[in-house]
C-alpha cells in the first residue's frame, strides 16, 4: 500500500515541477514585481489604455505564480497526510487520515487537469465568450427532444464552471424539444473550451415518444463561435441591415404576444440572419442581437481567411449517421464515447448532467499532440539532407 501512495506522491511532485517549468514561475515572479512598481507610479493612470494592458499582464503573471504555489501547497498537504498515516498505530485513525489524503489527492488531480487545460488554450479567440447553437437533425420529435437535452447539458456544464448563461433564442419543437437554440456562455476561456464540442452528437435510447418502447437513434448538431468583444473592429453599416420586430413567443409574461419585443437582424451583404427574444424589452434584445451578428460576421471573416488551409464544411457534417463526433448510449448499455479521441465514460447520466470536462481535456490533448506531430514532420521535411 505504501509503495502505491509513494508512487502517487512522486507523480504529484512531478506535476508540481512540470507546472513551474511550463509557467516559468521565477520569470513571472520578477515580472509581477516590476509591474507592481509601474502601477505605483503617480502618472500610471495618465494613459488609461496602457494602464489596462499593464494590469492585465500583471494579473496573468500573478495567476501563474498563484497556480504554482497552490499546487505546491496541495503536494505538501498530501505528503503530510501520508507521513501521518505511516506513523499512526491506530488502524481506524490511519484509515481516517488516508481518506483525508485521498480527498486532497482528488483536489490536486482536478487542479492539475484545470492547469493542463489552461496551457492547451492558446488560440487568439479562446479567451472570449462563446455563442452556442444547437439544431436537431434526422429523427423528428426524437431529435428535437435530444437538442433540448444537449442545451440543458451545456447550461449545467456552464453552471458547474461558474459561467453566466443567456438563452438568446429558442424555437420550440412540435410537441416536444427544440427546433433550434442559441445561447451565450460568458466566462474565462468559454469559447476555447466549448469549441471542442462543435460537431454532430448522437443519442441511442428507448424512445419516450414510442408507445411500443422501441430503441431510437437521434442526432443534433452543435456549433460554437466566439463572441466578439469591443476591441475587435467589425463594421456594420445601417444601410446593410434589415431590422424586423415581432412578438415573442413562450409561456407567461405580461408582454408575451402583446408587444413586439423580439428582434431579427438580416445582414443584407452576407445574408446572415440573427434574432433574439431573451429579454422583455426590445432595446435589450436589439443589443444582444447586434452582439450575436457581430460575432457571426467575425466568424465569417475568420472562415474566409482560413479557407486556403482548411474547409469549414469538414466541421459542418450532415446531421445523420456516420458524421457524429460523440455517441451517448442509454440502451442496451450505458456509455458516452467520443469518436475523435476514443475517450469514453460509463456514467452517461453524469455526462448529461454537465460533466463534460474529461471529453474537452481529451480532445485538447489530442489536438495538441497532432499539432506537435505536424510541426515535427514539417521540421523534418525542411531539414536539408546531409551530403555523403
Amino acid at each position: 500500500m505504501w509503495k502505491t501512495w509513494n508512487t502517487v506522491l512522486r507523480s504529484c511532485e512531478s506535476a508540481s515541477i512540470l507546472c513551474g517549468a511550463i509557467f516559468d514561475v521565477p520569470r513571472h515572479r520578477e515580472l509581477v514585481k516590476k509591474l507592481e512598481e509601474q502601477t505605483s507610479q503617480p502618472d500610471f493612470w495618465n494613459d488609461s489604455e496602457q494602464a489596462q494592458k499593464i494590469l492585465q499582464q500583471r494579473k496573468a503573471s500573478e495567476e501563474k505564480v498563484n497556480a504554482d504555489e497552490k499546487l505546491t501547497r496541495l503536494v505538501s498537504d498530501i505528503e503530510t497526510y501520508i507521513y501521518m498515516a505511516k506513523e499512526e498505530t491506530d488502524a481506524a485513525q490511519r484509515e481516517t487520515v488516508l481518506r483525508d489524503a485521498e480527498r486532497e489527492m482528488d483536489a490536486a488531480d482536478t487542479y492539475v487537469g484545470e492547469l493542463e487545460t489552461a496551457t492547451l488554450l492558446a488560440g487568439e479567440s479562446d479567451r472570449l465568450n462563446a455563442i452556442l447553437t444547437i439544431k436537431p437533425g434526422a429523427g423528428g420529435t426524437e431529435s428535437q427532444d435530444w437538442a433540448e437535452m444537449l442545451l440543458r447539458m451545456y447550461l449545467r456544464w456552464a453552471e458547474r464552471k461558474g459561467f453566466r448563461t443567456t438563452v438568446l433564442d429558442a424555437q420550440p419543437g412540435e410537441g416536444a424539444g427544440l427546433k433550434s437554440a442559441t445561447a451565450r456562455i460568458e466566462g474565462e476561456n468559454a469559447y476555447g473550451l466549448l469549441s471542442t464540442e462543435t460537431g454532430v452528437h448522437r443519442l441511442i435510447r428507448i424512445s419516450p415518444f414510442d408507445q411500443q418502447a422501441r430503441r431510437h437513434t437521434s442526432f443534433a448538431s452543435v456549433f460554437v463561435i466566439p463572441e466578439v468583444d469591443d476591441r475587435i473592429e467589425i463594421s456594420i453599416r445601417p444601410e446593410d441591415l434589415k431590422v424586423d420586430t415581432f412578438r415573442a413567443g413562450g409561456a407567461g409574461g405580461q408582454n408575451v404576444n402583446k408587444v413586439e419585443t423580439a428582434v431579427r437582424f438580416t445582414h443584407i451583404p452576407t445574408g446572415i440572419v440573427v434574432q433574439c427574444q431573451a429579454e422583455r424589452s426590445q432595446g435589450k434584445n436589439r443589443e444582444l442581437a447586434m452582439k450575436l451578428l457581430r460575432s457571426r460576421l467575425y466568424e465569417a471573416e475568420i472562415e474566409k481567411r482560413q479557407a486556403a488551409t482548411r474547409k469549414l464544411d469538414e466541421t459542418k457534417l450532415e446531421i445523420s449517421f456516420g458524421s457524429q463526433i460523440r455517441t451517448y448510449t442509454l440502451q442496451p448499455y450505458r456509455l458516452a464515447k467520443d469518436h475523435r479521441t476514443k475517450f469514453e465514460m460509463g456514467d452517461v447520466d453524469r455526462v448529461l448532467e454537465g460533466d463534460i470536462d474529461p471529453f474537452i481535456r481529451a480532445f485538447l490533448r489530442a489536438r495538441a499532440g497532432r499539432l506537435n506531430g505536424q510541426l515535427a514532420a514539417s521540421a523534418a521535411e525542411a531539414e536539408p539532407e546531409s551530403e555523403e
